[in-house]
């Protein structure tokens, strides 16, 4: 009678983070900056179609780098979830750290009992509606880890050079100018010029917005940010 192969349950922990750190280490970096506009949120992505940022609910927004069906199943999950939530109780019972605590466990179930972890990094972040109300960054890792972040976050790709090169120049109160600049310079760190326009996905909570705070910067608006100095 043949012996079960048999692996220890540290070294399959261990083997599934690999495969999901290099799974994510493959895409393209994105960062998320805390600024007077609100939270702005920069990827390096070229499509003008499939999109890193979205919108959860009124004043939340959803990253998320890696596998892009994987995260996109993901969000489509926390728009349902804070729908339903919003239907059933109030729409300020819809916050990002109980998202952020949902994909947590998802991540975390996933992880743990199923044969392949996703190769996934995610943000859930939200703006206060004054200056005083703080503003929220939730990063949550591949294995369900959550790490509430203040000022900015990176998400994957080359992530700790990318936020090597942020804390050396991030300042409290950049305007939404020198937060899109900043971002997209940091994105560029490795390739020793910041991405073009065309090659930047954009998207702004901004805190001006009574309602539905979600908006993208693109086109002649991102051009002239950019530029600006």
């Amino acid at each position: 009678m043949s012996m079960p192969f048999y692996v220890s349950p540290e070294q399959l922990m261990k083997d599934r983070a690999d495969y999901a750190r290099k799974g994510i280490a493959r895409g393209r970096s994105l960062v998320a900056l805390e600024c007077t506009a609100g939270v702005v949120i920069v990827a390096e992505n070229p499509s003008r179609t499939l999109f890193k940022i979205s919108e959860i609910y009124d004043r939340i927004a959803f990253a998320g780098v890696g596998k892009y069906n994987e995260f996109q199943s993901l969000k489509i999950g926390g728009v349902r979830l804070a729908d339903l939530k919003g239907y059933q109780y109030s729409p300020e019972d819809v916050t990002a750290n109980s998202l952020a605590n949902a994909y947590a466990q998802t991540l975390g179930q996933v992880f743990t009992h199923e044969m392949k972890p996703y190769e996934v990094e995610i943000l859930v972040a939200s703006v206060g509606a004054t200056p005083e109300e703080p503003d929220e960054l939730f990063h949550i890792l591949y294995d369900g880890t959550v790490m509430d972040e203040e000022g900015y976050t990176v998400l994957g790709g080359q992530a700790e050079a990318v936020a090597e090169a942020l804390a050396a120049e991030y300042q409290p109160g950049l305007d939404l100018g020198a937060a899109v600049r900043l971002g997209a310079k940091v994105l560029g760190a490795d390739h020793d010029a910041s991405p073009p326009a065309d090659q930047l996905e954009v998207a702004l909570l901004d805190r001006a917005r009574p309602e539905r705070a979600f908006r993208r910067i693109k086109g002649e608006e991102l051009e002239t940010l950019l530029s600006d100095s």
